[in-house]
């Protein structure tokens, strides 16, 4: 089994694919990205991409902030997306990632007058964090990026120097997940993923202006609480004292699929275990993009692996 990317316009064995130390990307952050989670179903043999267009539609609007110009459309880019999945023969979940960045040689702050390049690779990729016990939280030290600093409504790569932070601090804390507050004290989302929280039937989210990244995952579970179990979603700021009353709370992401929070700051949320609203949105969102919702099968690409020499 080969594995490849596509570097500098072309497929090529991913060990060949390097960038030179100077690289701008490199040095000052200036690249955004995107991960597109490839779903291997074994029964069928076959990948399901959940939701490849909205992924690239928003690569492009981050690079958009950074005044990339990605060489490719986003039709373009699809197509290499599932070209390369095909390419790579992987027969286990695995893990997309599309980058547009600054690729000039070049020491300097700036944005401009610089070149622009596309790259993509695919890596294995199992669970992030404990779907089925659910993660342990802490509330992080660190606060989440202001939009006015870096913008967090774009993946881009140097913002997520914030995210580490917290992630670090929690896991050498005994947790297995931080929640950030923003600069004015409400809850804004984990170090990779939105959060919710269950209270009288219904669903809380944090809002766009509290600094959060506007998730595909996030959309796609108030969708299915909406037209699948009549459950609304309320976006409002979320005070942290909230997280610790709440009947349930989840993450949600690319990564993270929809993962429980059994605990926060050592206080049990809920009973301490998977919430009921949780546990059907979870299993309802398993079944969609594992490509056996077949309600929902518009939302997926499907790729049957197939090795490919370059």
């Amino acid at each position: 089994m080969g594995t490849y990317a596509f570097f500098k316009g072309k497929f090529v064995p991913l060990e060949e694919a390097k960038i030179g130390i100077i690289t701008h990307a490199f040095n000052y952050g200036t690249a955004c990205f995107e991960g597109i989670r490839a779903n291997w179903n074994k029964e069928q043999e076959k990948f399901y991409v959940f939701r490849i267009r909205e992924h690239l539609e928003r690569l492009e609007q981050s690079c958009r902030i950074l005044k990339i110009k990605l060489p490719h459309s986003v039709a373009e880019m699809e197509k290499l997306v599932v070209q390369l999945v095909e390419r790579c023969g992987y027969r286990e979940d695995v893990y997309v990632r599309p980058m547009g960045y600054k690729s000039s040689e070049i020491v300097g702050v700036k944005l401009h007058g610089l070149e622009d390049d596309f790259l993509l690779f695919v890596v294995p990729f199992g669970p992030y964090l404990d779907v089925e016990k659910g993660a342990r939280c802490c509330i992080s030290s660190w606060r989440r990026i202001d939009d006015n600093m870096i913008p967090p409504r774009g993946k881009i790569t140097g913002l997520y120097v914030n995210s580490a932070l917290a992630k670090t601090e929690a896991n050498e804390n005994g947790f297995d997940e931080a929640i950030m507050l923003n600069s004015d004290g409400h809850v804004s989302e984990g170090s990779g993923e939105n959060i919710f929280v269950v209270k009288d039937g219904a669903l809380l989210t944090p809002p766009p202006t509290d600094n959060i990244l506007l998730g595909i995952t996030r959309a796609t579970i108030m969708e299915l609480a909406r037209t699948e179990f009549g459950i609304d979603t309320v976006e409002r700021c979320i005070d942290r004292s909230e997280l610790y009353l709440a009947e349930e709370v989840f993450m949600t992401g690319t990564a993270a699929h929809v993962t429980p929070v059994v605990e926060i700051d050592r206080r049990p949320v809920g009973k301490g275990g998977v919430g009921p609203i949780t546990h059907k949105l979870q299993k309802l969102y398993f079944d969609v993009i594992f490509g056996r919702s077949r309600k929902h099968l518009s939302w997926s690409t499907v790729i049957s692996p197939r090795l490919v020499k370059v």
